[in-house]
């Protein structure tokens, strides 16, 4: 099972991390993406506990799409064939080891693929029962009772079915294998005693706190 992240997929979001970490505000012709391991998920609304190699550690809500056929090479107009069920996950990033690997040239791994970085809801949810079209859909994170993103699909740079058909011309998608489909704007820095809440289309997916 392979978790693969979308960054810098809504423009909002890649100006704020622009301004942040001096990366480029993209402008890319193909999805820019990377990999977590399986021991990056948080799953079951589980507790975050913040790593002691990180002094800042920023959350990011995301759509998360689950494959459920095997592919590769997909065309984009037959992209819609490999999944039916969506969810909401926290992508979390250390963004002071990212600004250092940044600054440095180096790959951001130690920033992004650390263990439970990837928090995941326990439910699933059939497009069907969301009106059948992803990139319609509108999903929020509140921080202790206080919304702090809101995002809607339609507002992807990419949308779900091109980054199918651009991830699969690299590698094999299998069944089970998790597309992090990019943050809207408004991230930021989580601290213990945090509570996290996310929802798509009205549903809570995401509940859990920080320590």
């Amino acid at each position: 099972m392979k978790i693969i992240c979308i960054g810098r997929n809504y423009r909002a979001h890649a100006e704020e991390l622009h301004r942040d970490t001096g990366l480029s505000e993209g402008g890319n012709a193909e999805p820019v993406w990377f990999l977590k391991p399986d021991t990056a998920l948080l799953r079951n609304n589980d507790p975050f506990y913040i790593p002691a190699f990180s002094q800042e550690v920023h959350y990011e809500c995301e759509l998360v799409v689950r494959i459920d056929r095997v592919g590769r090479s997909i065309a984009e107009k037959f992209a819609r064939r490999y999944y039916n069920e969506v969810g909401l996950g926290i992508d979390f990033t250390a963004r002071d080891l990212q600004r250092r690997a940044i600054a440095q040239g180096l790959p951001w791994e130690r920033a992004k693929a650390f263990d439970r970085s990837a928090a995941l809801s326990p439910e699933f949810v059939p497009l069907a029962d969301l009106g059948g079209d992803v990139q319609n859909l509108r999903f929020e994170l509140s921080v202790n009772g206080q919304v702090r993103q809101q995002g809607s699909t339609a507002e992807m740079l990419f949308t779900v079915d091109r980054i199918i058909a651009a991830v699969s011309q690299y590698t094999t998608l299998r069944m089970g294998d998790l597309i992090f489909t990019g943050t809207p704007a408004g991230v930021g820095p989580v601290a213990p005693g945090d509570c996290l809440r996310a929802s798509l289309e009205g549903r809570e997916l995401l509940n859990f706190d920080i320590r």
